[in-house]
């Protein structure tokens, strides 16, 4: 990584992408170093809902982070890092704070899955948010994506709160959609359009505010 705001040449010879800029955050992809903080960030039980397979090893974290890139460099996928920018040797400097996803990436439909956690540390500081709108604008900037989904569990208000502010606006409910032990969950779809204009309380133009009811 290089400190302009630009990630390296990629493999395939052709230019970087811009990173994505957020105010008060850094975003960066993920790097190796990077495996000790992200096996921290999957060791509670809802976490680990997040992983899509087991995150318990120094090794399968180093897997999680290979993983990241070989789906950015298939074109398919693109995490970020969310960490804490820290100022001149703060202490905070480059904390892990969560993460920010773009993935299922269609380039003919210009279409794009977002997903999104942070640690419990950086909840309710608007981490989440400001990390998702930076993800959505470069979507469409730099991916030149049109039209953005995410999906959330309707017992998880605080998404639904993210995504709202985020500017994504609802559009249907997934009866049934995840399973987790025995228990289903029904899933509230969002999306944000590259045209919708974003207000200063957030929410898209046009789309519904408020929250998921909680289980």
């Amino acid at each position: 990584m290089t400190t302009t705001g630009r990630a390296t040449t990629e493999t395939d010879g052709t230019a970087p992408l811009a990173l994505p800029q957020a105010p008060g955050l850094r975003l960066r992809y993920w790097e190796p170093s990077d495996a000790p903080a992200v096996l921290g960030a999957f060791a509670t039980p809802e976490m680990a809902r997040q992983s899509g397979r087991p995150v318990t090893t120094l090794a399968e974290a180093a897997t999680w982070i290979t993983d990241r890139r070989a789906a950015r460099e298939a074109g398919r996928e693109h995490s970020f890092a969310v960490l804490s920018p820290g100022t001149g040797g703060h202490p905070d400097e480059g904390r892990l704070l969560g993460n920010v996803t773009v993935g299922a990436v269609d380039p003919v439909h210009q279409t794009g899955w977002i997903s999104y956690w942070t640690l419990a540390s950086a909840r309710g500081r608007g981490v989440a948010t400001t990390a998702l709108r930076a993800l959505a604008d470069w979507s469409f900037t730099e991916l030149s994506l049109f039209r953005l989904e995410l999906g959330h569990r309707t017992n998880n208000p605080a998404s639904c709160t993210v995504a709202h502010r985020a500017g994504f606006a609802v559009e249907g409910l997934e009866r049934a959609r995840l399973r987790y032990g025995d228990q289903r969950y029904d899933v509230e779809r969002h999306a944000r359009l590259a045209t919708d204009g974003v207000g200063e309380g957030g929410g898209a133009a046009g789309g519904r505010a408020g929250r998921a009811p909680a289980h």
